[in-house]
């Protein structure tokens, strides 16, 4: 006879239940021919019958996903959000992984922390958000009868950077993954950002717990849906500092726009253009204008040529309003001179700096496009010029 050990839940002494029957019903004398043969334990059989509501469906693993990451990653982010019921321990006790499809099966100890981890929808595993799904064998009838099949309403979610959708409006299929975003960018800039394509039901932007530093991502819904995959697509890969955006449906991947809003892609990829200026450094609004791309060193050699170029600068300048001050900084000798190439340009009041830069902005001279942005004012009345 096949022994089963103490962990098959069997009490020593005892008959076998076999599959089918209570362990009450029909007890078989040792030694009997069914005796012989390898039987279910009631515990294995309960698993059998709830592991279709113990497991979830987790989809989007990156390629470096493996079976051990998932468990660890599963088990202490459940621990993080007091999702575990049944006790101490992990509440991960298996991985099935299909690398080439990108899932994983993970299965749980009990139905309720199955139900738990549904709450972590979107959660970023290794760099990017995952789905957190029920499985195709789920029958959500059956599993009523098995534990709680929504997520405890009392799981502190803020603890692993999730907003409960009820409270923040961050659920459904048109919530956005935006990653990517240099840690230096404040909530109201990136919110501003996202705002130049309609205003928002939802938004998080990730912090540290402890420093309350960004993560450098954030989430997001749109009050009108329609716009959900046009900011993905505008805003998706475009370069903020020495970052490049991620900007997707969390919960999925990245739609085509249809072709009937191309043309309103196209204006908001215009938008963001215009957006992506305003939040480098230099958009808080100064006095000072400091224009680039407008002469080069060789030109300011030249005691006439630089003159010249005062005058025309003076010219232009003052045709936005009372213009205080032009700085051209020229080449030294032998010397590194800082700010070459840069034309500073003080005006009296910010509402007249905010009209030049409006007005020069973009503007060609010499055959260069121009850009302006706004100096520090600090800076500029030191004679830094190469902030």
């Amino acid at each position: 006879m096949h022994r089963l050990d103490g962990s098959s839940g069997q009490i020593p002494g005892t008959t076998p239940a076999i599959p089918g029957m209570f362990p009450t019903m029909f007890p078989l004398a040792t030694g009997q021919p069914f005796g012989a043969l390898p039987v279910m334990p009631v515990q294995a059989m309960t698993q059998q019958a709830t592991r279709h509501a113990r497991r979830v469906y987790v989809g989007g693993l990156p390629p470096t996903a493996n079976e051990q990451s998932v468990a660890t990653f599963f088990s202490q982010v459940m621990a993080a959000i007091g999702g575990n019921t049944a006790g101490p321990g992990d509440a991960v006790v298996n991985v099935y992984i299909n690398h080439e499809k990108k899932f994983a099966f993970v299965e749980m100890r009990s139905v309720e922390e199955a139900s738990n981890a549904m709450a972590l929808d979107g959660i970023i595993f290794e760099g990017a958000p995952v789905k957190v799904r029920r499985p195709s064998d789920y029958n959500p009838s059956l599993a009523a009868t098995l534990g709680p099949s929504q997520p405890s309403p009392n799981l502190n979610l803020a603890a692993v950077g999730l907003t409960p959708g009820s409270a923040g409006g961050l659920e459904g299929p048109d919530r956005i993954f935006v990653g990517g975003l240099p840690y230096y960018f404040t909530e109201a800039q990136v919110r501003e950002l996202l705002e130049s394509f309609g205003p928002l039901r939802g938004f998080d932007l990730v912090k540290d717990r402890e420093t309350g530093n960004s993560k450098g991502y954030a989430f997001c819904v749109y009050q009108d849906l329609s716009v959900t995959d046009i900011a993905c697509a505008a805003l998706n890969g475009i370069k903020m500092g020495d970052k490049t955006l991620t900007v997707r449906r969390a919960n999925q991947g990245t739609n085509q726009p249809k072709p009937e809003q191309e043309s309103v892609l196209l204006h908001a990829q215009q938008q963001i253009a215009l957006q992506k200026l305003m939040l480098q450094p230099g958009a808080v609004s100064t006095k000072v204008l400091c224009l680039t791309q407008v002469v080069t060193p060789e030109e300011l050699i030249n005691d006439e040529d630089y003159e010249d170029i005062m005058e025309d600068m003076r010219g232009e300048g003052g045709k936005f309003g009372a213009l205080v001050n032009v700085v051209i900084p020229r080449p030294r000798p032998n010397e590194a001179a800082p700010g070459v190439g840069k034309v500073f340009l003080e005006y009296a009041d910010i509402e007249s700096a905010t009209k030049a830069r409006s007005g020069l902005n973009g503007r060609k001279f010499g055959g260069n496009q121009v850009i302006a942005v706004f100096y520090p004012e600090n800076k500029f009345a030191q004679g830094e010029y190469d902030a």
